[in-house]
């Protein structure tokens, strides 16, 4: 098994979480929501797996290239 890291493209606040730990993912499923500047951007999967742990919560700040979850792969 390989884990890939998921990391914030941009400085923002995390709008919405959309999975939890332990839910199957596949490749272009929506992980979580990033709100900047009034805008949403998804945040998806680039991978098939399991997400194994999430590292920031709903309304938290995260910074660019901030860890936000693993998925096992």
């Amino acid at each position: 098994m390989s884990v890939q890291v998921v990391t914030s493209p941009m400085q923002g606040i995390i709008s919405s979480l959309c999975v939890a730990e332990g839910d199957e993912v596949s490749e272009g499923d929506v992980l979580c929501l990033i709100e900047a500047m009034k805008m949403l951007t998804p945040i998806e999967s680039d991978v098939r797996g399991k997400v194994f742990e999430i590292y920031t919560r709903e309304k938290q700040s995260v910074a660019r290239d901030e860890k936000i979850m693993s998925i096992e792969y």
